[in-house]
């Protein structure tokens, strides 16, 4: 009988994930018991994939307001800094700001507007050309903020940000001065030591501002690189991708995710002979298209994974192989013909009408967030997604 199932993704249920537990036999024994169970079988180039999250928690890498206070002072002095781009998020950035607040005597923090990077709304983009405000351009202090655009909060969360990041750092005994601008060297009119705090485009901001006169400039990236006290950490993305974990703690981003991956992989295939591809994965790569927000505040997908999902798809539109090449062709005789076509595809179609409309991300990419939608944020308890067919086209 042909086949008439393609891709096909589960969220597998897992224990709770403590620190010290031993993750990598829980992820192996979770996939065989439920590939016992009946509901699969395991086959070559399934992809299994487990949550940031979980393994962070199990590494136990984690640090304090104090830890990130004292990597402050060390790297920007103690004194007065520039704070730039920071989303605007309880979960994400408050707990760090709070440790920013307590290595310094004043905060100077600079907000991106109408939103932050992700897609976090400060204010309504319509009341911009209501006020004839030039984000651009126009740099304003919170006076003038207020002025023009009252006490705005959050559609989602109903936060006011612009309050709730004023009494966080004041309660830590920092002063804090607001400055609401997009353009990265507005800052340095206040102070030359500047940490910024954005995720994706961090890269060009501290280039511009070491190029217009910054003295110290570091980024989130560059806080936590180091255990301090104990502390975990990680080194290569420092605080970026971090989560509030209690009220004085931060799980940070996990470390050591390929070795993860591969030791996954290895197990599996001794204990089954079948090669699955395994990743790490966080946030996924969409936008909500009511809310607006981008969901990736992690600095990427997948922070490791195994060498077969390296690379993007490679494949033909099936839609337009229909409607042009085959166009006079119906039933068997154009299923025989798309599959050929198939078959005989050339090994990189990027740029060629075939492949016109197909999505050019990378495996990662996709996967992960194939996988974010399907584990969730709250309580559905499916930590592993395992996740088949996902390489299958029209001819297996």
């Amino acid at each position: 009988m042909e086949r008439l199932i393609g891709t096909t993704v589960r969220g597998l249920r897992a224990p709770v994930i403590k620190t010290g537990d031993d993750l990598k036999q829980i992820v192996v024994d979770t996939v065989l018991n439920a590939a016992a169970s009946g509901e699969f079988v395991i086959r070559d180039r399934d992809i299994l994939a487990v949550t940031e999250s979980i393994v962070a928690r199990s590494q136990g890498n984690y640090c304090s307001i104090d830890d990130i206070a004292a990597d402050v002072r060390a790297k920007l002095g103690g004194e007065d800094i520039g704070v730039i781009f920071p989303i605007t998020s309880r979960n994400r950035f408050a707990i760090v700001l709070r440790g920013i607040a307590r290595g310094a005597k004043k905060i100077y923090l600079q907000l991106s507007y109408p939103s932050d990077e992700v897609g976090n709304h400060l204010i309504d983009v319509d009341l911009l050309d209501e006020k004839d405000v030039d984000p651009y351009t126009d740099i304003l202090n919170e006076e003038q903020f207020i002025e023009l655009f009252g006490q705005p909060s959050h559609p989602f969360t109903g936060m006011n940000y612009v309050d709730y990041y004023k009494k966080l750092v004041e309660a830590e005994g920092c002063e804090i001065e607001f400055v609401f601008a997009n353009n990265a060297a507005a800052i340095l009119n206040y102070t030359k030591n500047v940490l910024a705090c954005d995720i994706h485009t961090r890269f060009r901001t501290k280039r511009l501002l070491k190029k217009h006169g910054a003295e110290k400039v570091i980024g989130m990236d560059d806080l936590m690189t180091a255990s301090i006290n104990g502390s975990g950490y990680n080194e290569k993305y420092g605080l970026l991708g971090s989560n509030k974990a209690t009220e004085d703690t931060v799980k940070l981003f996990p470390t050591g995710c390929k070795q993860f991956a591969e030791s996954i992989q290895d197990e599996i295939m001794q204990k089954t002979g079948k090669l699955i591809e395994v990743m790490v994965y966080g946030d996924g790569a969409f936008k909500d298209p009511v809310g607006k927000i981008w969901e990736l505040a992690d600095p990427v997908v997948s922070p490791g994974y195994t060498d077969g999902l390296e690379g993007t798809p490679n494949e033909l539109k099936l839609k337009y192989l229909a409607d042009n090449e085959f166009a006079d062709l119906t039933g068997e005789e154009l299923k025989a013909a798309i599959r050929a076509s198939i078959a005989e595809k050339d090994a990189q179609l990027v740029g060629k009408m075939v492949s016109e409309g197909t999505t050019p991300r990378r495996l990662t990419d996709l996967i992960g967030s194939l996988c974010d939608l399907t584990s969730g944020s709250g309580d559905k308890g499916t930590p592993f997604v395992y996740i088949q067919g996902y390489f299958d086209n029209y001819t297996d």
